[in-house]
């Protein structure tokens, strides 16, 4: 039985690879979405170790955080834009939903980010995360919290309007695209929780920001972000 089991997953296998998502390879371990190589070429950051790291540099001064760290650092061309390329264009919640983990095992492995309650993935305006299907933060947070065992809170904070692409702004600019831009809808919610903030990319740090200061209005709110990648010039 065993024998006929193998042969008829190798016919699978052989009219439907299952292919590495970063690089197009055969993969040979049916439940992995990158082979070894991808994995390895992941430009690691171990922000989540190091006090005052670039991440936590973009918000001094301007809000008041815990910690803050990306697991990668990010440009353009590199295997990681594909990734999140597949993520948030292509419907391929999988490999956010891996990536998360990998965020989940570094923070795990942080002491840092042990005193977490809450994950809150940054929200969508509701037609824009209608129109995709999903918040990729949402997926991103949900990985973090099958490694870290805590809780996704997609409810708590939403986005109240609709704002245009950040790309091509600067700081200033982007800061007056998204004021004002977020809620509180359960205070009682969120009320002396250690939160994590959790977005895709960071560039400026202006949506984070935003929506943070919102939510260190609420009493006794601490704040710490994890992002999968900071964004390196």
């Amino acid at each position: 039985m065993k024998i006929l089991t193998s042969w008829v997953e190798d016919g699978l296998h052989l009219f439907y690879p299952h292919l590495c998502t970063g690089c197009g390879t055969d993969l040979i371990e049916k439940y992995n979405l990158l082979c070894y190589q991808c994995i390895e070429d992941l430009p690691k950051t171990q922000f989540e170790h190091i006090n005052n790291n670039p991440v936590e540099k973009l918000f001094f001064g301007r809000i008041n955080i815990a910690a803050a760290y990306s697991e990668f650092y990010f440009s353009k061309g590199h295997t990681l834009q594909h990734l999140i390329h597949e993520l948030k264009y292509k419907g391929n919640t999988d490999i956010g939903y891996y990536l998360g983990e990998l965020m989940g095992q570094s923070l795990k492995n942080s002491n840092r980010f042990s005193s977490i309650d809450i994950i809150i993935p940054l929200p969508m305006y509701r037609d824009k995360e209608i129109k995709r299907g999903y918040n990729q933060a949402a997926i991103l947070s949900k990985g973090i919290s099958n490694v870290l065992q805590i809780p996704v809170d997609e409810k708590s904070v939403s986005r109240s309007k609709a704002t245009t692409t950040q790309t091509r702004k600067d700081r200033t600019e982007r800061w007056l695209n998204v004021d004002q831009s977020f809620i509180i809808n359960n205070t009682k919610a969120i009320e002396g929780k250690s939160i994590l903030l959790v977005d895709d990319v960071i560039t400026t740090g202006a949506t984070l920001e935003a929506c943070g200061n919102i939510i260190l209005q609420i009493s006794n709110t601490q704040l710490s972000i994890a992002t999968l990648a900071q964004a390196v010039k």
